[in-house]
Order: C-alpha cells, then structure tokens, then sequence
C-alpha cells in the first residue's frame, strides 16, 4: 500500500489494461485485507481515497482464476465498505434485457 496516485494509474494501465483517466473507481486492497485505497480521475486531477480498518477485513468478491478484475456495482462498494461479506449473500433472478446476440441465439 505504498503506491500513490501515479504508481497506481500505471497499474490500471498495465495490470487491467484501463484508462486511469476515465472516471471509473479503481479499488486496490492490501494483503492482509485491512487497508484499501480507491484511485479516480475528477476531471482535473486524481482522487485516491484510503481507508484502514482497526478491526476485521474487506471481503471482496472472488476472482476466478486468470481473471485481473471484477466489476462492481455502486451497491456492491457500498457493502464492501460497510463491512458487508458478499460471498454469503444471495442474489435473487432479476429481469434482464436480452441482448441482440441472445435473440439471435434463440432464432436459430
């Protein structure tokens, strides 16, 4: 957790292959899991936020093996900051759009 706000917008760069400069959060997490920093771009300059907890860990998702990262949803970062495990929640079936791809799938 020794990076800063360059050193980091070269890891989203190389790691995820990402643009830094587009307005997405970045989370990084150390490895004890008590310490994490968020990395944006504000229009003007680089916004990095830190949080360290005195007790417990962040729970993130897990990561298949191979995959560099995940996509969370706002209510998702909401949890993980508020202590919140994901992985023992249960997310219930939602209506999904289908996509073109997905239409054409069920034609043929």
């Amino acid at each position: 957790m020794r990076c800063g706000f360059d050193r980091l917008a070269e890891q989203v760069r190389s790691v995820i292959s990402q643009d830094p400069l587009s307005g997405h959060l970045f989370l990084f997490r150390s490895r004890r899991a008590e310490r994490l920093k968020v990395l944006t771009w504000d229009r003007d300059g680089y916004v990095l936020w830190y949080k360290r907890l005195e007790q417990g860990v962040f729970k993130l998702p897990r990561l298949s093996p191979g995959t560099r990262s995940v996509q969370l949803r706002p209510s998702e970062l909401a949890m993980i900051l508020d202590g919140i495990d994901m992985t023992k929640l249960k997310r219930v079936p939602r209506y999904q759009r289908s996509t073109r791809s997905n239409r054409e799938k069920a034609i043929v």
